[in-house]
């Protein structure tokens, strides 16, 4: 569940088509202070991610949000294993690889001990596709 906040903060922008700086400054300091806390959150966000255009600020926030919620608080610290890295690498490649689903695959690689193979599958095929059209991170 995504709660009311978050609820209203992503019906908002949609509205808007537009993530504005404020709205990350919103998001970080009240309605997700403490960090993404569930799959639906994480899966909500990145859909309004790829829905409307963004403030500069938003890529670094949300991804920051989904690598500690991937890395720190699923399972043990630093290992992403099989299913967390199925359903991410799952949830990014929706629509196909974008920048920033790159750069949330690479910084959650970057902070793991460990990560399941689907997620560097993930990578790997938007490593790829990055070549052929020059359009990933």
């Amino acid at each position: 569940m995504i709660g009311a906040d978050l609820r209203a903060f992503i019906e908002s922008a949609l509205d808007r088509q537009f993530i504005s700086a404020e709205d990350v400054r919103l998001l970080q300091t009240d309605i997700l202070s403490t960090g993404l806390s569930c799959k639906a959150q994480a899966e909500a966000l990145l859909a309004l991610d790829r829905a409307v255009p963004s403030d500069a600020s938003w890529e670094p926030v949300l991804t920051s949000l989904v690598v500690d919620f991937v890395v720190q608080s699923r399972g043990a610290a630093g290992m992403v294993e099989h299913d967390d890295a199925l359903w991410l690498a799952t949830v990014l490649d929706v629509g196909g690889p974008t920048r920033t689903a790159m750069g949330i695959a690479y910084a959650v690689l970057d902070r793991s001990l460990h990560v399941g193979a689907a997620l560097l599958d993930f990578i790997m095929r938007g490593r790829h596709l990055e070549r052929q059209q020059g359009i990933a991170a």
